[in-house]
């Protein structure tokens, strides 16, 4: 259950009524940021399958509650929503382990720099430990800290000037991370796991279609 879906957005409103009785739509919009037209219309929607009752309360305020149907379908959407991160998990460390496997194999395992922090730098680093491989070190622009996961974390590609292989861990945006390094790293020198849906070729690919090359 990938986070922005109908599901994901059930089970963030089921979690804020759980969490509260007596709440406003403006509350709960800043509660979930989004609108109070997204909210108004989840309302309705789980009212309507009977997960959630509502009943006017003083101030111009309302009272929801999970009806027991509410309680039921809100553990369903937990346990699902567990399953599909664990299965996440599951992809990214093996994909990145096998990254790592490549990299050994093809004498490319030293002086490796992951691009990008969040949670799949934490996953990449695990499958590091896993493969025995030691990392050079973590680029991560938005960063406040100098130690991430016991591997040091720099800013920028400049804070590791001998990096040799460049690995992507960038979640927010894979496809430009990619184009970047590409400029900084030798062909065949940047790596990514499948699970981002890099396209290698996304650049010559624009530039034909612009041309009225074929796609």
């Amino acid at each position: 259950m990938p986070r922005g879906t109908k599901a994901d957005a059930d089970l963030d409103l089921l979690t804020a009524v759980e969490r509260g009785e007596i709440v406003t739509q403006q509350m709960l919009k800043h509660e979930l940021g989004v609108s109070v037209g997204l909210i108004n219309a989840l309302i309705k929607r789980a009212v309507k399958k009977g997960l959630v009752k509502v009943r006017q309360a003083p101030y111009k305020r309302y009272a929801y509650y999970l009806t027991p149907r509410g309680f039921a379908e809100k553990g369903r959407l937990v346990a699902d929503y567990l399953e599909y991160s664990l299965t996440l998990f599951r992809e990214s460390r093996d994909q990145y382990s096998e990254i790592f496997r490549d990299l050994r194999r093809r004498d490319k395992a030293s002086r490796i720099v992951l691009v990008g922090g969040g949670d799949l730098a934490e996953i990449a680093v695990l499958a590091a430990v896993g493969e025995e491989i030691a990392l050079l070190g973590i680029v991560d622009p938005g960063s406040n800290v100098q130690t991430r996961y016991g591997v040091r974390v720099g800013s920028n590609l400049a804070a590791f000037g001998d990096a040799e292989v460049a690995v992507i861990t960038d979640l927010i945006s894979p496809q430009a991370t990619f184009e970047a390094l590409r400029k900084n790293f030798p062909d065949g020198y940047v790596f990514a796991p499948e699970i981002l849906r890099i396209t290698p070729d996304r650049a010559e690919l624009l530039a034909s279609s612009q041309d009225g090359g074929e796609p």
